[in-house]
């Protein structure tokens, strides 16, 4: 258990580790882009299909790290068997028709806690960045 266990925190230091990194650089960008308040309806959807387009980027390759580390361990038969445990176990639908050795599957459960945490912290960002557009908004139209 303890092999499993150390398996796992480490691939969950190296995706939040990468998580962090990008959502960095989404606010870096962020931070220069057109101010907020001056943004017509078109411009602030087209910013959000943006940032939802990247956070999906960032969580099928993390889902795609898991999934290596599972069809490198031969925990699963091959690489797409891997790649849709690990999808499914991310995003914690649990279908449960694929399943891993049995001497790993302890990282099964701890996928489905990193999936959770990191899509958490997607949301969040989310919110942030609505809360940034309604707070410019607000702001432009108390100071008319």
């Amino acid at each position: 258990m303890l092999p499993e266990l150390l398996v796992a925190l480490c691939l969950l230091a190296a995706t939040v580790i990468i998580h962090a990194a990008v959502l960095t650089v989404l606010l870096r960008r962020l931070a220069d882009a057109p101010a907020l308040q001056a943004m017509g309806f078109w411009r602030v959807a087209s910013l959000l299909v943006s940032v939802s387009w990247a956070l999906l980027i960032l969580h099928l390759v993390e889902i795609g790290l898991w999934a290596v580390l599972f069809w490198w361990l031969q925990c699963l038969p091959d690489l797409e068997s891997s790649l849709y445990f690990s999808g499914v176990t991310y995003a914690t639908l649990g279908y449960g028709d694929v399943l891993l050795a049995q001497e790993w599957r302890l990282l099964g459960p701890l996928e489905a806690l990193t999936g959770t945490l990191l899509c958490g912290l997607s949301v969040s960002f989310f919110f942030v960045l609505l809360s940034r557009v309604v707070a410019a908004r607000t702001t432009l139209g108390r100071s008319s």
